[in-house]
């Protein structure tokens, strides 16, 4: 995790040795946030690092998977704020500084948190010997946001959620993870052992999901070959296509914490609505067959 995130005090001492403020410091630390990419495709290196409202300074990358559609892609800028609300970063992003101007989609997805037409930014890849900031306004002027839709008092992306759910079958919990066939026997015992803990996180997961247009919220765990468990929750953009999967999130949650290649990912449960109108469970299992073929997709609905 210490790749991913710098702690407050750690943000200020940095900054101090170089004689600069904490916003200043951002732009030197992009290339570290370039690094941590994983684009085999385009092998085009993004990083953006993001300054929160707590002091925290967190990092992301654009994330490709070969052999899936593009669009199961995870931005850099989606990185950052699946992080950051990933470990509660506050409320708000206040500075941003990223290698690459953002994409269409990357704008969009930022008008879902609040008060972001005043979270400054600044592009690095543009030649500056002192980079400015200036306002994510004024590189999406005109934008169609959350609040063309709900009301004000909705939360946002960054905001606490509590969606009130309880797992469907009431033996779900208890109910064994049965035919683990893709995993050896050390593996299976693994997973048996710490199942309950599994499948709460995917709750969890699922009650702090933002899906406030679909009314669907779902919630992705994943357990690793150590017995370690990273969940990821759904996010909902009001254009809909750059709204965040939770198996997505999950994946940013599991090497925002260090956990390596894909292949260690041995069990996973998914935890949304039966019959809804947004559904994540044919996606979960594409993206999860794809990159870690051993892993075991159990899927629990919730009301």
């Amino acid at each position: 995790m210490a790749n991913y995130i710098i702690s407050a005090s750690d943000a200020e001492s940095m900054a101090k040795s170089k004689n600069l403020t904490v916003p200043q410091l951002l732009p030197s630390l992009v290339q570290s946030a370039q690094s941590l990419a994983r684009p085999p495709i385009s092998n085009f290196h993004v990083g953006a690092v993001g300054l929160s409202s707590d002091g925290r300074i967190f990092f992301g990358g654009n994330i490709e998977f070969p052999g899936l559609p593009l669009h199961h892609s995870i931005h850099a800028e989606q990185f950052l704020i699946t992080n950051l609300a990933a470990h509660g970063g506050g409320p708000k992003l206040l500075y941003v500084a990223v290698s690459a101007a953002p994409c269409g989609h990357c704008r969009q997805f930022l008008q879902e948190l609040r008060g972001v037409c005043d979270t400054q930014i600044v592009i690095t890849d543009q030649p500056q010997e002192n980079p400015v900031y200036k306002p994510i306004s004024s590189i999406l002027p005109d934008p169609f946001g959350p609040f063309d839709l709900l009301d004000q008092n909705t939360p946002l992306i960054l905001e606490k959620h509590d969606n009130k759910l309880s797992f469907k079958d009431d033996d779900f919990l208890t109910r064994k993870f049965s035919n683990l066939s893709n995993l050896s026997n050390g593996y299976s015992e693994l997973v048996m052992k710490n199942e309950v803990m599994l499948k709460n996180k995917g709750l969890e997961a699922a009650r702090e999901s933002h899906a406030p247009y679909s009314g669907c919220p779902s919630g992705v765990a994943l357990m690793d070959c150590e017995g370690k468990v990273y969940k990821g929750s759904y996010m909902e953009s009001a254009a809909y296509n750059p709204s965040m999967m939770p198996v997505q999130a999950a994946l940013v949650a599991y090497m925002a914490a260090g956990g390596g290649g894909y292949e260690r990912i041995v069990a996973a449960v998914l935890v949304e609505k039966e019959g809804v109108v947004v559904r994540q469970e044919e996606t979960a299992r594409l993206m999860l067959n794809h990159v870690s073929p051993k892993c075991e997709l159990r899927v629990a609905h919730c009301v």
